[in-house]
């Protein structure tokens, strides 16, 4: 008698070991998924994180509404991959989608590629790498890019693309950069803190990964963003918010959401108008 062993998905269904059937892959990919938590603020080897462009507020024509709002990045494996295989595909492509809820799809872990000890703070200007299961939990995917070509620029922008291989090599080399250029050479070698606005430049060919915001791609799960490597300056020689991420980790004080959802403490000066109220009243 043959024992099979069950899973099953958070959609109830049950499932054999190594038998796909139906949307389990799907579900695979969309399964929740749980964040890091940063006992010290900052971000450590090792840390599974959500790699978030936040709302982008200055530039104007990225300011429709239907491009506004939080995106995450995310795997993208083509529609037949998500229902023959039970892994990653390499290479595999990546989207930034609309939403902050970890889950298989938008989860990745901080590698250490220089030997440094995984739980060891990242410090700007060290390299780290960025690498993803989809959910599958048994081949890690890296993030890499590359010099553009014909072969492998990104479809829509035609600007240097970025995607997910199975081979950890100097293309999967990045470092977080201090937002502010005047600050920028005096946080080097400083931890890089969590849940805070940051660059992350390809080493290699030294652009910024982004999310141009005004290129959409359909992909099986509907309507998301291209994300390529391309640094985007302003007037003033400063990179433009399409630039900006923010590497969240998890809310110590909720398991089931993140230091993204956790609401943002009053200001000092709306604590100081409360206190009045409460004092005449």
């Amino acid at each position: 008698m043959f024992n099979f062993n069950l899973r099953t998905s958070k959609s109830g269904r049950a499932y054999s070991p190594g038998v796909l059937i139906a949307n389990w892959n799907e579900d695979v990919y969309l399964e929740e998924d749980q964040l890091s938590i940063s006992k010290d603020g900052f971000l450590h080897f090792g840390d599974t994180v959500m790699l978030v462009s936040p709302d982008n507020e200055k530039s104007p024509m990225e300011n429709l509404p239907c491009e506004r709002g939080n995106l995450s990045l995310a795997v993208t494996p083509e529609e037949m991959a998500v229902h023959a295989l039970d892994a990653l595909p390499t290479p595999c492509g990546l989207t930034a989608l609309r939403g902050t809820a970890p889950m298989g799809r938008n989860t990745f872990q901080l590698l250490s590629i220089e030997g440094t000890s995984m739980g060891e703070p990242i410090r700007f200007g060290q390299n780290f790498g960025l690498g993803t299961t989809g959910g599958f939990r048994d081949r890690m995917l890296f993030l890499v890019s590359d010099h553009k070509t014909f072969r492998n620029m990104a479809k829509k922008s035609l600007l240097q693309g970025v995607f997910l291989t199975d081979e950890l090599s100097y293309l999967a080399s990045w470092q977080a950069t201090y937002l502010d250029p005047q600050l920028r050479l005096e946080y080097e070698g400083f931890p890089v803190p969590a849940n805070t606005k940051i660059l992350i430049t390809h080493c290699h060919t030294n652009q910024a990964l982004a999310v141009p915001r005004n290129f959409w791609i359909r992909t099986y799960f509907g309507k998301e963003y291209e994300v390529v490597c391309h640094t985007y300056l302003d007037s003033h020689k400063a990179e433009e918010d399409k630039n900006y991420w923010i590497v969240v980790t998890g809310n110590p004080s909720d398991e089931s959401t993140t230091m993204f959802d956790r609401p943002q403490p009053p200001s000092e000066a709306i604590q100081e108008k409360s206190s009045e109220v409460q004092t005449e009243t």
